[in-house]
């Protein structure tokens, strides 16, 4: 780079050197969200037929005030899409899980309201997410526990 944009083949070593740093930190952090995602997905499934959205939305809702959330709020609260989080919840209200339910402010607003049967499976399913969490999140994630 040229002198004028104030950079210098010392500075340019201490921004790759950086940069390095960035890229490795960045990938031992997928890496470690992979791992956990995928045991998630498979201890879930296996002992609760959940997915890691299923539980995610169950976890919102359980969460959250009247055990209920605008579709929208939950919808970005899950980083899924509106069709995406329609299709997860039709399914869930399939199971019992949830039900939707309209606005009374808003005609066109929905809520997502989480039953007692979604309770129960949540509050059943939230041990193994926390002991999967505990096995693959690094022990400075979790306060050096």
């Amino acid at each position: 780079m040229s002198a004028t944009h104030g950079s210098t083949a010392a500075t340019d070593d201490v921004l790759a050197s950086g940069q390095d740093q960035v890229v490795a930190a960045w990938r031992e952090m997928a890496a470690c969200h992979a791992a956990a995602c995928a045991a998630l997905e498979r201890e879930l499934g296996e002992r609760h037929g959940l997915g890691v959205s299923d539980f995610e939305v169950l976890e919102r809702l359980a969460e959250s005030d009247g055990r209920k959330f605008r579709a929208q709020d939950l919808a970005e609260a899950v980083h899924l899409s509106q069709s995406a989080l329609s299709r997860l919840v039709d399914r869930l209200a399939r199971h019992g899980l949830v039900e939707r339910c309209g606005c009374d402010v808003d005609r066109r607003g929905i809520y997502v309201v989480l039953t007692e049967a979604g309770e129960r499976r949540h509050a059943e399913a939230a041990p193994t997410h926390r002991g999967v969490l505990a096995r693959h999140l690094p022990a400075s994630m979790l306060g050096g526990q």
